[in-house]
């Protein structure tokens, strides 16, 4: 019989069935055709089944009636779902990333798991099979965050992950190494682009702070000698294809995403944000420098100002090795919190055209417009009217490491 005591409508009932058994029933959600979904709990004991209940009622309130709808999957049959769907809302880049986290790190060493029979260790062991592999913290925190986010969907979704497992603390906290080299080391460093026809691809990097996806996108229709300014509204990229290494079977492209194909993979893709997209002025010495290599540039289908010297896109494998031969024979080197050194790496010209910046007293608003930073609003009025003080900013730039006019 139903227990006689007054329960509140929705937080299940009690009673004995005729074997004797102790049973819950609670509302769980709704059927695929709108009926009422009632799970049945059941126990040896009525304390046992209360407790039972009650952790179902705890369950519900914190992850909501759809996650007792649907039954539990291992994490990889999960994952291969989750990928699938993402690959149609993230950009391509993240999709790939993803991709490589799942496939590589987590699926090997927890994907036979079940999603509701996860527990922290399971959660911390992705980590320590990747420290074990030597891979740098950064790249366990992104796997990290990977999962995280793919069992936070699994819940939204219906299934049940357990709360302390997606509660599981992260690999730690690291700072990154980058570094901004020093004018010195900026201006030996131009001094040996100074010999290749393309220096101009290393002064837009180390004095107007271009993303070598900005560089390598840079079209002859985006600069304006005339006005001396260049747009940047494109970035290029290299999309994934639907079936690996199977160009008939298309693009992953994300609803929404506009990209321009250029050649094989490569396609123009815009921004992460909409500050990414700006115009910025061109230093004197960079006005010369493109004017002289527009004349000797090999010619590109597509317009680039940085091609191969076949005219095909200069792919980021490439563009680094050009990058390290420069810095190579420049003899430059940056030093290591723990006393060990390495070559600077091609982002960091980046970050070194911002410390020119800051050198030179520019405030914050204007280095973040020319930057490109999402974190001030870059709007193309604002940018049109903040034009001189950009300009200025950016001559003084090029001053510092000996290009004048």
């Amino acid at each position: 019989m139903p227990e006689t005591k007054q329960r509140t409508k929705g937080t299940g009932s009690i009673y004995q069935n005729s074997r004797g058994q102790w049973v819950a029933s609670i509302e769980t959600g709704w059927t695929v055709r709108g009926y009422r979904r009632r799970t049945t709990l059941k126990a040896r004991t009525k304390a046992e089944v209360r407790r039972r209940l009650a952790q179902t009622q705890q369950q519900i309130a914190a992850e909501g009636s759809a996650s007792t709808n649907v039954g539990s999957i291992t994490v990889k049959r999960w994952a291969d779902r989750w990928l699938d769907e993402r690959q149609r809302m993230v950009r391509p880049g993240t999709y790939v990333a993803d991709c490589s986290g799942v496939h590589r790190w987590i699926v090997p060493t927890i994907g036979h798991i079940r999603l509701d029979a996860l527990v922290p260790a399971d959660i911390r062991r992705v980590a320590m099979a990747q420290e074990d592999a030597g891979l740098a913290l950064a790249t366990m925190q992104r796997t990290y965050a990977v999962l995280t986010k793919m069992l936070s969907d699994a819940v939204a979704e219906g299934y049940r992950v357990p709360q302390h497992a997606r509660e599981s603390g992260s690999p730690g906290a690291g700072h990154s190494t980058r570094q901004s080299l020093s004018a010195a080391d900026s201006a030996r460093i131009l001094k040996v682009a100074a010999t290749r026809p393309d220096v101009s691809r290393w002064v837009a990097a180390l004095v107007e702070g271009l993303r070598p996806a900005e560089a390598l996108g840079l079209t002859w229709e985006m600069i304006d000698l005339k006005t001396e300014t260049m747009t940047l509204a494109w970035q290029l990229k290299a999309l994934p294809y639907i079936e690996r290494r199977k160009p008939e079977s298309g693009f992953r492209v994300p609803r929404g995403f506009e990209s321009r194909h250029v050649h094989g993979a490569y396609h123009l893709v815009r921004p992460k944000t909409r500050a990414g997209s700006r115009v910025i002025p061109l230093v004197p010495w960079l006005v010369t420098a493109l004017a002289e290599w527009a004349d000797c540039a090999p010619p590109s289908p597509a317009g680039l100002v940085w091609p191969r010297s076949d005219g095909t896109p200069r792919s980021a494998e490439f563009d680094r090795k050009e990058w390290y031969d420069l810095v190579d024979e420049a003899k430059v080197t940056v030093t290591l919190p723990d006393g060990t050194t390495r070559r600077p790496l091609l982002y960091e010209a980046r970050h070194t055209a911002a410390t020119l910046l800051l050198a030179n007293g520019i405030d914050e608003t204007t280095i973040k417009a020319i930057l490109g930073h999402s974190s001030v609003l870059s709007t193309q009025s604002y940018l049109h009217t903040d034009r001189t003080r950009t300009r200025a900013a950016l001559a003084a730039s090029a001053e510092i490491v000996g290009l004048g006019r």
